[in-house]
């Protein structure tokens, strides 16, 4: 039986059989009139598109994809050697130590229980849980001194992922993509890949758009097939009849322009139209590993079960910044770096599922000529305490939070390779020298994009708010090249 054709526009846009996917119709509608405005009094009405912007001084880098390994990776045991752990193992620190759990708190110390080792031309010292990192190390820039000083999960993840310790404000892909917007108006600006056995520690929240428009909050892009639910149009209109029903509704969108003229939302909506129709096969294409050469997938373990799934997701967030989305985000899932227990057969797990897709990932961009154009970073929230909780026997013992002084490491997008910055002390406690805030490394990251943090603003309750919000920050020259 033959549909009847709509006789008004509202009634159109009422019926859900003309095809346009969820995943498309949700990012168009976030481009409507109906989200948070300014309240300062402006003599036009601000604008908000996801159009590329020209960014205050030349740019470095164009796009990011951050591999946030949620939970708090242990630098003692993965990036930052401390032989004076090994020395006093079993024995009483001989400090204070702050812990975040003080029921399972022990002041013995916890050695590494495995070897580090000097790697590439640069000598940068990495465990052997790492060999596939070790043969990137002249292509990265390891921080041995991150700090945000929150000592538990949510804080630290606020602190590193929104620039404060403060819950539900804009996170980073936000505030990159109210900056700069993006350069493929196919796909959107800011893409998220979660882990298939959970969410991390905060969830949503962790790609939330905060109090900025919504078109600015990050587009989840499932871990499993299919990738993007309903991104096909339902059988009975696939194809010309699509087209049809796409090409009367924008005659009846113009026709309704026409009689109120001046309405630049209208005309944006109707542009935001077409492009939902446009995501349909870019976003299908974009997130088709299919298309790679055996060998491509091979390089990020998706022929190995221990990797597949995680390589699967690196592979696809470099064919989104290769096709111009401008900010990835991979999650681990929820406290897969958590050890507080159990650390001499969870930490080789973590690295295990995590290690090859990352190194491939960095080998991938720089063989494709898009490494010195996007930035790479893998770090937790924290790292861990030199001594032992849960001490009811050695394959029980763990490491508590420390958010004193921990390791991350980028590469690509103006970051110098081969070179270890900052350090903690003697023990992995405390960053000493060359300490990395988390204000200072948002301050590096947006200079890196030619931005100046304190610049992006958005103006809420007649405040202007910004990643850093004025906290003191420095941009880390040491570690850009040129």
């Amino acid at each position: 039986m033959q549909q009847p054709i709509p006789s008004s526009r509202r009634e159109f846009l009422g019926s859900a059989t003309f095809g346009v996917s969820s995943l498309a119709l949700a990012w168009m509608m976030q481009q409507d009139p109906l989200r948070a405005e300014p309240s300062k009094p402006t003599l036009e009405r601000p604008k908000y598109d996801l159009l590329p912007k020209k960014p205050a001084f030349e740019p470095k880098a164009k796009a990011m994809i951050s591999l946030f390994m949620q939970g708090g990776p242990s630098h003692v045991d993965l990036l930052d050697p401390k032989p004076k752990l090994n020395e006093l193992d079993g024995k009483a620190f001989p400090g204070e130590i702050k812990y975040d759990n003080a029921a399972q708190a022990s002041s013995r110390v916890l050695g590494c229980p495995w070897k580090f080792a000097k790697h590439g031309q640069s000598g940068t010292e990495v465990s052997e849980l790492l060999p596939n990192l070790a043969e990137i190390v002249d292509d990265i820039t390891v921080i041995r001194s991150m700090h945000t000083g929150v000592n538990n999960h949510g804080q630290s993840i606020d602190a590193l992922n929104t620039g404060k310790a403060i819950s539900n404000r804009p996170s980073l892909g936000s505030w990159m993509t109210f900056g700069l917007g993006t350069e493929s108006q196919n796909l959107p600006a800011f893409v998220v890949l979660t882990d298939p056995e959970g969410l991390p520690v905060l969830g949503v929240q962790n790609w939330s758009n905060g109090w900025l428009p919504s078109l600015y909050q990050g587009t989840v892009v499932r871990p499993i097939e299919p990738r993007i639910l309903n991104l096909d149009p339902p059988p009975m209109v696939k194809g010309k009849p699509q087209e049809r029903y796409l090409s009367f509704l924008s005659a009846m969108n113009k026709q309704h322009l026409a009689k109120h003229p001046g309405e630049l939302d209208l005309e944006a909506r109707i542009a935001s139209y077409e492009l939902a129709a446009r995501m349909q096969s870019a976003a299908k294409e974009a997130v088709d590993i299919g298309q790679e050469t055996p060998e491509t997938q091979q390089m990020y373990g998706i022929d190995q079960p221990e990797t597949k799934e995680y390589g699967e997701r690196c592979l696809i967030a470099r064919r989104l910044v290769e096709r111009g989305v401008r900010f990835v985000q991979i999650f681990t899932r929820y406290q897969l770096w958590d050890h507080h227990g159990s650390i001499r057969t969870a930490l080789p797990a973590a690295c295990k599922k995590t290690d090859k897709p990352a190194a491939a990932l960095v080998k991938d961009l720089k063989a494709r000529g898009l490494l010195d154009s996007t930035l790479v970073h893998w770090g937790g929230e924290m790292g861990r305490l030199p001594v032992i909780q849960n001490d009811t026997g050695t394959t029980n013992v763990g490491r508590d939070h420390n958010t004193y002084g921990f390791s991350s490491w980028l590469a690509g997008g103006g970051i110098k390779g081969g070179l270890v910055y900052g350090a903690t002390d003697e023990f992995g406690h405390h960053a000493v020298t060359d300490v990395v805030k988390h204000s200072d490394y948002h301050a590096t990251l947006f200079h890196l994009f030619g931005l100046d943090p304190n610049q992006v603003v958005f103006t809420r309750n007649q405040q202007e708010m910004s990643l850093i919000d004025k906290q003191p920050s420095r941009i880390v020259k040491e570690i850009l090249k040129g």
